[in-house]
Formats: C-alpha cells, sequence, structure tokens
C-alpha cells in the first residue's frame, strides 16, 4: 500500500475527461491501495477516519453528492471543490456523482476509509461474530428446538439485507467455519445401508426366504440335468439370477443431509444478495456475496455431497451434531445464520449504513456482550430480564439494544451477610437540572455508556436514591484509545497551551478524559467513572483510601483469547467486597451526606461574625454542630476554685440545677459560666476532659471546693480559651432558646456556637 499526498481518479466512464482530484491535508493519511485493495474487497483509494482532505473536480458541472453526517462539504459559492471529512466512519464510502441542475445521479465514487486503530479488520469481524453468537444464544434461551423448518424468504426486508449479509460474512469467513468443513469431508458420519443386487445363482452364498420364494418361481430359468439332486424334491428348472443383500457404507446419513442444507442455504442467500446488489448498483456489497458465493460452490462441489439426498426433517437434537467436531460448529454457525435471518436490528444502522463501519459504536456494542457475561458471571441476573433483550415486532425479531436506547437489567448479589440490588443500564441518561434528592445530574443531562448500580435488598431504587444509599458506576466505551500513557499524557503540562490554542478553534482533545470526571461530579450517587478501551495498560486512581470513589481505565480487546476482562472482573469484585463493609468511609460519607442535605438550611442559620479558623486544633469547628454548654455558678468563691482547679461541677440527681445528661452535653466543647444577676457573659472556657467524671462530696472537699451540699457531682475538666476570636467578647444568654428565666435560670443547658455568635454583643 502506497502513502500519497494526493489522488488523481480517472472519471472517462461518466464522461471524458473527468478528473476527481483529493489533496491530504495531513501527511500519511491518504494511500493508493493496488492489488492489496482487492484481497480485502477495498475500494483502491483509501482515506483514513478523523482526517480532513479537500476535493476538487475539474468540470463545474458536477458535484459529489451527500452521504450523510456531514462527510461531504461543498464550497458554498464554488460547489465542485470541498471537503471530505471521514469523521469516525469506517468502511466504503460510496460518493454519488451529481450533474449540476439537474441533480441527477450519473456514477458513484468509491473511497474506502481506514481506521486509525490497526488491527480493526479483525477487530471487526470477532466482534460482529459475538454479537451474532449472543443474539443466538438469547433466542435458545427462550426455546431450544428439536426440529425447524428450513425454507426462509431472506428477502423479506431488502432494508436490513445488507445488515443480516454482514452478520454472516462475519461467521462464514472464519478459519473456524473452514476448518469444520474440512472434518466434516474427510471424516464424514456414515451409517450401514442394504443394497440389493442381482446376482448369478451359482455365486450365492446364503439364502433368504425371499430367494427361496425366486428359486420355485423367479423368471429366466434354466433345466437341471436329470441327475441334479433337486429333482428329487420337485424342482426341475432354476433361475439363471437370484437377489442379493449387500451392507455397504452410505453417508446420505441426516447429519449429512443438514450439513448440505445448511450449506446451500447459505448459498441460495447469498445468491440473493448478489441479486439484490446488481438491481441496486451496490458493487461493494456485489463483490462481498460473490466471493462468498465462490468459497460455498467449493465446498459443495466436493464428491461427499453428491450422494447426500435432500433432507425432510432437521433434527437438531442429534448427538452427532451437537456433539461431533465440525458437525457442531456448522450446526452453531446455522443457528446464527437463521437468527441474522429473521433478526431485525436498528442498531445496526449505527454500524454499516450504507457500506460504512462505524467500528467505535460496533466496539460499543461488543462490549455490552461482553460486559453482560461478566455481570452474569457475577450476579444473579434473572433469565426473563435476558430474553427480553429480543422481541418479537411485526417486522421480525428485534434486539432490543440500541443507542441512546436505556436498557436495564435487574440482578441480586447475595454474599451471605449483604444483600445487593444490582442494575445493569445501558445509555441510561440521567436528566439534568434535578433538584436534590431526586436523581439524576444536577446540571446538564449526561448518557454513559453502562451504569452499574447498587443498593440494598429490600427498598427500591427511587428510595435508595433518596436515602444516599444507591452507588453508579459509570463506564464508557473508547475504541479509538489505543494505549493508556497516551491517554493520561492529555493532562501533560507540555500540552496544555497547545490544547488550549485548540479549544480556541473548536477542537478538544481532553474531552474523554473530562467526560469522566463529568459523570463523577455531575450524576448524583455516582461512586467512579471508568473507559473502557482495546489497549493492554490498566489504570484506577482512586479519590481517596478506598477503591470508590474513582476514575480509571481497563483495557478490553476485541479478542477469543486474552480479551482482558479478567482484570476488569477483579476490579467489580473488589468493589463488591467493598459494599460489604459497612464500616467503610463511603458508608460514612454517604450518611453525612443524607443527614446533612435532608432538610434544607434554616433561613436564619447564618454566621458571619469573627470566630478562629478550622484549622489544626480547631479543625472540627463548625459552629451550628460546635456545642456550648452554659453553665452557672453560685459565689465568687466558685468562681476562684473554678479558674485554680481546671473543674468545673454540676449537681447530680431530679432536684432543680442537675445537670441533664444527654448526647448534647457529652459532646459539648465549650463552657459559658454566667452568675445571679448577669445579663450578658464573655466567661467562655474550652471543655477538654472527654466527657464528665463523677466526684462524690469528699472528692471536692479534698479538693478545696466551697460548701459542697451534694452526695454527687459531675467535673468537666476545662481550660481558658486563647483564641484571639473571642478575647473581650460578650454574649447575651438570656436570648438563648434553651435558656429559663426566673428561678430555673440556674439550670444548664446547651446551644450551639452558631446561635450564641448570633447573640454577640457589638
Amino acid at each position: 500500500m502506497e502513502t500519497v499526498s494526493n489522488i488523481e481518479i480517472n472519471l472517462d466512464s461518466i464522461q471524458e475527461g473527468l478528473r476527481l482530484y483529493i489533496d491530504a491535508r495531513m501527511p500519511d493519511s491518504l494511500y493508493d491501495a493496488g492489488t492489496e485493495a482487492a484481497e480485502h474487497n477495498e475500494a483502491r483509494y483509501q482515506l483514513k477516519e478523523g482526517c480532513f482532505y479537500d476535493y476538487e473536480l475539474n468540470d463545474n458541472h458536477y458535484v459529489l453528492g451527500d452521504v450523510g453526517e456531514n462527510i461531504i462539504q461543498q464550497h458554498r459559492r464554488t460547489t465542485h471543490v470541498g471537503v471530505i471529512s471521514p469523521n469516525i466512519f469506517v468502511g466504503t464510502l460510496s460518493i454519488p456523482l451529481l450533474e449540476k441542475g439537474a441533480n441527477q445521479e450519473r456514477g458513484k465514487i468509491e473511497l474506502e476509509v481506514q481506521s486509525v486503530k490497526s488491527g480493526y479488520r479483525d477487530d471487526y469481524r470477532d466482534m460482529l461474530e459475538l454479537i451474532t453468537e449472543k443474539c443466538t444464544d438469547l433466542l435458545l434461551q427462550a426455546s431450544s428446538p428439536v426440529s425447524h423448518s428450513f425454507e426462509a424468504d431472506y428477502t423479506r426486508d431488502s432494508q436490513s439485507l445488507y445488515q443480516k449479509f454482514i452478520f454472516i460474512k462475519s461467521i462464514l469467513h472464519t478459519s473456524e467455519f473452514a476448518e469444520a468443513v474440512h472434518r466434516i469431508v474427510t471424516s464424514p458420519v456414515t451409517r450401514w445401508t442394504n443394497t440389493s443386487e442381482e446376482k448369478d445363482i451359482r455365486n450365492a452364498r446364503r439364502f433368504s426366504n425371499t430367494n427361496i420364494k425366486e428359486i420355485l418361481k423367479g423368471g429366466s430359468r434354466s433345466r437341471l440335468p436329470e441327475t441334479h439332486f433337486l429333482r428329487n424334491y420337485g424342482i426341475e428348472t432354476l433361475p439363471e439370477r437370484i437377489t442379493t443383500i449387500r451392507k455397504a457404507d452410505s453417508v446420505d446419513t441426516p447429519e449429512n443431509r443438514f450439513i448440505k442444507h445448511a450449506l446451500e442455504n447459505f448459498l441460495k442467500f447469498c445468491s440473493d444478495i448478489s441479486q439484490r446488489a446488481k438491481e441496486y448498483g451496490h458493487k461493494k456489497m456485489e463483490k462481498e456475496s460473490e466471493i462468498t458465493i465462490r468459497e460455498l460452490e467449493n465446498y459443495l462441489n466436493h464428491t461427499l455431497f453428491k450422494d447426500i439426498s435432500r433432507p425432510t426433517t432437521l433434527k437438531l437434537n442429534s448427538p452427532v451434531l451437537q456433539r461431533k467436531e465440525g458437525y457442531r460448529e456448522v450446526l452453531r454457525v446455522w443457528l446464527m445464520f437463521d437468527l441474522a435471518a429473521r433478526l431485525i436490528w436498528k442498531g445496526g444502522e449505527d454500524i454499516y449504513s450504507g457500506g460504512k463501519k462505524d467500528i467505535a459504536t460496533l466496539y460499543e456494542y461488543w462490549l455490552f456482550f461482553k460486559l453482560l457475561d461478566l455481570f452474569q458471571s457475577i450476579f444473579n441476573i434473572e433469565p426473563k430480564d435476558i430474553s427480553d433483550l429480543i422481541a418479537e415486532t411485526p417486522d421480525g425479531l428485534n434486539l432490543q439494544i440500541k443507542q441512546g436506547k436505556f436498557t436495564a437489567l435487574n440482578g441480586i448479589y447475595d454474599s451471605g451477610s449483604r444483600k445487593l440490588n444490582v442494575r445493569f443500564n445501558y445509555n441510561r441518561s440521567f436528566s439534568g437540572m434535578k433538584p436534590y434528592p431526586e436523581s439524576g445530574s444536577w446540571t446538564t443531562t449526561l448518557r454513559p455508556d453502562y451504569t452499574l448500580s447498587f443498593w440494598p435488598l429490600g427498598i427500591s431504587e427511587h428510595e435508595a436514591e433518596e436515602q444516599e444509599l444507591i452507588v453508579h458506576v459509570h463506564f464508557d466505551a473508547k475504541y479509538k484509545i489505543a494505549n493508556m500513557a497516551d491517554f493520561l499524557q492529555r493532562n501533560a503540562e507540555s500540552e496544555l497551551d497547545s490544547e488550549k490554542d485548540e479549544n480556541r478553534k473548536g477542537v478538544y482533545k481532553n474531552a474523554d478524559l473530562l467526560k469522566m470526571h463529568s459523570y463523577k461530579d455531575a450524576i448524583r450517587r455516582t461512586g467512579g467513572a471508568y473507559v473502557l478501551y482495546p489497549g493492554d495498560t490498566p489504570f484506577k486512581q482512586r479519590g481517596f483510601h478506598e477503591i470508590i470513589p474513582g476514575l480509571g481505565a481497563f483495557p478490553v480487546r476485541p479478542s477469543k483469547t486474552e480479551n482482558g476482562v479478567d482484570e476488569l472482573k477483579a476490579f467489580i469484585l473488589e468493589i463488591i467486597d467493598h459494599f460489604l463493609n459497612r464500616a467503610s468511609q463511603r458508608e460514612k460519607i454517604a450518611y453525612r451526606t443524607f443527614d446533612i442535605y435532608k432538610t434544607p438550611p434554616e433561613p436564619d442559620n447564618v454566621v458571619k461574625e469573627l470566630m478562629p479558623e478550622p484549622f489544626n486544633s480547631n479543625r472540627d469547628l463548625i459552629p451550628d454542630e460546635t456545642l456550648v454548654l452554659v453553665g452557672y455558678y453560685k459565689s465568687p468563691e466558685q468562681h476562684k476554685w473554678i479558674v485554680k482547679t481546671g473543674l468545673y461541677n454540676f449537681r447530680m440527681g431530679t432536684g432543680s440545677g442537675s445537670l441533664m445528661f444527654d448526647k448534647e452535653t457529652v459532646s459539648s466543647k465549650y463552657l459559658l459560666l454566667h452568675t445571679t444577676g448577669d445579663s450578658e457573659s464573655g466567661d467562655l472556657w474550652r471543655i477538654v476532659s472527654r466527657g464528665p467524671r463523677v466526684f462524690s462530696k469528699q472528692d471536692l472537699i479534698k479538693k478545696g471546693y466551697p460548701s459542697p451540699n451534694h452526695d454527687y457531682y459531675l467535673i468537666f475538666t476545662i481550660e481558658p480559651v486563647t483564641d484571639t476570636e473571642f478575647e473581650n467578647v460578650k454574649w447575651n444568654f438570656k436570648n438563648l432558646k434553651n435558656y429559663t428565666s426566673g428561678r430555673a435560670s440556674a439550670i444548664p443547658f446547651t446551644t450551639t456556637l452558631a446561635e450564641l455568635m448570633q447573640n454577640k454583643i457589638k
């Protein structure tokens, strides 16, 4: 394949002297494939996806027609020149050549668009084969046939015919299928059959009852000699020839009839495709079908199939068909073929409409089935949910998987200690501008490719959203990313300046990484967002200490062997193990989030006063959660004792002035003191003990406490507040809502630092 900077396409067949010139804007993006194109049934001149090409027709009476998706961009004034932009599409572009004015199509120009990813041809075939296989499995889950009608009208739906052909071609053009047919023709199943033939009576060895009747009554008889011993039994003549039965090894078995029938069905379908392609001038489909026809004819021309008759019924439950090598592979292909011939897949239009192959979208569909396999191996997904992926419609069997269409599969994970609801979503839209606590995105609507959601068994998904008990993990398919190192380097300092310049031009190379952040930050209750790409380098970044929240990427390759799914499975199992830990930090954050946001903030809960900043020893200083204990002292002597010892005592018991021993009291961080006649106080202390201790009257006497009157007291250890923000500050404690006036003013109570600061005396 030769790399060129420009090409000249001869269009003499349309009009003598007509030429199309194409120039590549980017080096190494335009090719002349020569004879190599025929080997892959591709167009000779080849472009590369994602690149731009300038074109010009040398006759302004002609223009290139539209092929959709803004691929052909004509110049506004000079319409015979313009730009070809393949975008993400891969495959054959069949561009109509139109005569200007009459707007009449005069011919087609075929260009091949290569994928930027090497090996995309094998990827494309492998992914289509797996999708077809999974569709067959889904169909057979509903009902496994043991006999089947073998006449089908494959041309009933002309619009989906090419789609079906691509499905079938992906499984017929495999080494596995060729090897299966080779095994059958070299080692076919046989059976013994009885063959009747006329034989000279003198060479007969054994006589059956039929032979005895022929001896007595058979024609073409000869007289026996007078001395022959049979004359003693009244037999004067014998037939010259009698019928003998010979055992023969025959290949005309029901299993071989099925193989011949399957190959003939494949051949008939491809012949129908070829005929339809000729009718509609679809040269690519015609060439592809002719190649497949030749292969199938070579199979059927083997001498084995000349001795095999047509089947009258297909016994698909035959042990030979289901178990013997070669036969079981052809049976599998035939079931795929039969499904593809009846399957209507609207999502297929996204992949190979008009000869274009959108590899990236096909990778997205392929990943759906790979993830479905993975999650089925871990979770208990109901068969009904899976079988619902294929539904009967007036057009046929419709595969219910399409971009932009929400597909949900529900399952349960039972670890023994905890049961979790699991939901696997494809292309679920998380609606934007949703108020808390509703599900969805709080900014714009977002739609990840795949979403795996977990919440406890026993409550609905809606309840789990409202109580912060659900966690979403998102995955996005990125076929174009081949090297994770390149993907991560998009944030490198050296690239940011040039990226900003491209952003001004409308090019956003960093969008893939930013989208993962968008999912995590915008979609409520998202635990992680990860890229799935066909590479080889996994990447996991934890937001904090635990596995989620996090971002990252996992390589999942279109391969039948080492596809990388094990790495992803290990990660999913790690997430599940994390959910089983009821003491995880994520569980605590989820509860705190629910507890904080379950009610809107009070309008008057505003604190703008000068306060210590919440760092170092004051890191937990949240004004409306920091509790202040307001206490009473009865005399100057008691106050001096408090200052001297760093202790403050509360009465115990049920009498007036006793301390209510509740969690607010135990959790208080400050103590504000007041005495008789005070209406304000600035006597603020910090409580340094973890909780109150119990002192007896004798304990207090030993400590020098003046005149204790009760048997037991609760004692807090305190120290002076040294924060400069609290120096020379007084508060009107009588305005606090828990304050009780009159004789009950000595009763201790708690308040918040926020309420206290709102009553600061200015």
